[in-house]
């Protein structure tokens, strides 16, 4: 019983780390402008299944994903962000959208 308890806490690390191993925190920029956006941006990305932490920075706009890469690619976090009005490096929100936000959160957005 002995060796089976020793055998156990030396292998459980193992499983741990394996399972940490698809989490990584990538950055990214998100236009916005207040504490209102970044309620909005913070809740869009969490919404996304895999995203384990979120910290959007008002002012440099860079946004911090801690996220299981096989359920949430960036491309998913960033396509719900756009969909909740805030433009992304992939994805810009639609005009109807970014229109509808309040009006503190209507940044400068960049013409392409």
């Amino acid at each position: 019983m002995k060796k089976f308890i020793i055998i156990c806490l030396l292998i459980t690390p193992l499983f741990l780390s394996a399972q940490n191993e698809k989490n990584i925190k990538s950055n990214f920029e998100v236009n916005g402008n207040c504490e209102i956006c970044k309620k909005r941006i913070e809740k869009a990305a969490l919404s996304v299944k895999g995203v384990k932490m979120v910290i959007w920075d008002i002012p440099s706009n860079i946004i911090t994903v801690t996220h299981n890469t096989n359920k949430a690619p960036l491309r998913n976090i960033q396509k719900a962000i756009a969909y909740v009005g805030h433009d992304t490096p992939l994805f810009k929100a639609s005009d109807e959208v970014y229109n509808g936000l309040p009006m503190c959160c209507l940044y400068e957005r960049k013409i392409e």
